[in-house]
């Protein structure tokens, strides 16, 4: 008030009064006085956001308008800045997190690159390796038929050579006889019909015989050769399997998200429909009814896993987006557009596929006692397959997914099983078809 900068004396004799307004010496008195009529800003206009002085509200612009004391408005603003700072804070922790878990899914991805690299590498090491092999079998093949065919030849070129000397001789012989004049000499000589004849000289048999060796010669024998070529597809196709299958899948089952009439083994596979409520719980991820998710989600990839239905009765397995229902009808594995599953009647009544409760039912009854899942994310394929020998394909979906798929499972009567992988069957067996 008193616009003059003290010292600590008279800083004392100041400070007694109250209507002395004193302020940091660093502080401008030009910032402190209203542009328009030179007095001290003591107000607030909330309208306008802007300090003023008391003839601002009597006669200025600002008449009329709601206006704060400015140590009660800067009270209020710096309660407004805390609230922000606290939400900054937070928002900015948040984001720390989805780095520190970006930094964390890159690493995993450089090392999942990493190993593919290398599974490739080795794949086409060993790839090279028996196409070498291959190619010296298939080489030395040839050559050993090359040698044998030779020999043939030149056997039979050594033999036709002796029967043309022969007819040679033969001929000579006939042309001294034709040239003869005396008759007696002539007729003397034994009769010279049956000298082509083929009981004499074999010529019949032996042109047949000699044609039978010509029709070993004229081409190799492709069978071995063929024999092995079908080797080479049998290498790629499964080279094509190692690369593209990340099976059998690791499925746990997650104890969070299973209803309350079912237990879960101590090793996670296995879920029993039980009569005494467990009372976990409850949950945002618990399901109402008798049903459990698996504890690892899929995104990428393709990817399989059976399950034992032997001790069920009334069952689904399938796959679900963990935003799927945790209660009320569309909660069940395909009583939704979330889920989609595989599903056996009461007793094993009846079988089928369902998904967004649209129900297809299979032609024929799942006779063995277990069921394979398997997922193609990248081509959205869903796929059921019975585990009998020869595998016996029983339906696919196909979707454009866009979550990650959990596997689920539900169960009425009995007990559901996630099973090792122990059967390799040598064909699949092409039953239905698919939709969407």
């Amino acid at each position: 008030m008193c616009e003059a900068s003290l010292c600590d004396k008279h800083l004392k004799v100041h400070s007694k009064s109250p209507e002395h307004v004193l302020s940091d010496p660093g502080t401008s008195f030009e910032n402190k006085k209203c542009s328009v009529h030179k007095e001290l800003l003591k107000y607030y206009c909330t309208e306008d956001e802007a300090c003023i002085c008391v003839s601002c509200t009597v006669a200025g612009e600002h008449q009329g308008h709601q206006v704060e004391m400015l140590d009660e408005a800067y009270k209020k603003k710096k309660k407004r800045l805390k609230n922000l700072l606290q939400k900054v804070t937070i928002k900015k922790e948040e984001t720390e997190k989805r780095v520190k878990n970006l930094e964390e899914h890159r690493k995993k991805s450089q090392v999942k690159t990493a190993k593919l690299t290398e599974r490739v590498t080795a794949l086409f090491v060993d790839l090279r390796k028996r196409s070498d092999n291959l190619e010296e079998r298939i080489l030395s093949e040839i050559s050993r038929q090359e040698e044998q065919v030779s020999l043939s030849l030149s056997d039979l070129i050594q033999k036709l050579e002796i029967q043309k000397d022969e007819l040679s001789r033969k001929m000579r012989h006939i042309e001294e006889l034709c040239n003869m004049t005396d008759p007696l000499t002539v007729l003397q000589e034994p009769d010279t019909g049956d000298l082509c004849d083929p009981e004499e000289g074999g010529g019949d048999e032996d042109t047949g015989g000699h044609d039978n060796q010509r029709h070993d010669v004229d081409g190799l024998d492709v069978t071995v050769i063929s024999d092995t070529f079908h080797t080479v597809c049998d290498i790629i196709s499964g080279i094509r399997s190692g690369i593209y299958v990340e099976g059998p899948a690791d499925i746990l089952l997650d104890v969070n998200t299973a209803g309350n009439y079912i237990t879960i083994s101590d090793d996670l596979k296995t879920v029993s429909v039980s009569k005494i409520n467990q009372n976990r719980s409850e949950t945002g991820e618990r399901f109402e009814y008798n049903q459990v998710l698996s504890n690892k989600s899929f995104s990428l990839g393709r990817h399989y896993w059976d399950v034992d239905i032997s001790n069920a009765g009334s069952w689904r397995v399938g796959v679900c987006y963990r935003s799927m229902d945790r209660r009320g009808l569309k909660s069940y594995i395909g009583g939704n557009d979330k889920s989609w599953g595989l599903f056996g009647g009461l007793f094993n009544t009846r079988y089928g596929v369902i998904h967004n409760t649209k129900y297809i039912q299979l032609p024929d009854k799942i006779s063995s006692g277990r069921v394979r899942v398997c997922l193609d994310y990248e081509a959205g394929e869903l796929s059921f397959y019975e585990m009998c020998d020869p595998i016996k394909h029983l339906y696919t979906f196909t979707a454009s997914f866009t979550q990650p798929l959990y596997a689920v499972l539900w169960i009425h009567y009995g007990c559901l099983r996630i099973s090792e992988n122990l059967i390799v069957a040598s064909k699949v067996h092409q039953e239905t078809g698919s939709a969407t």
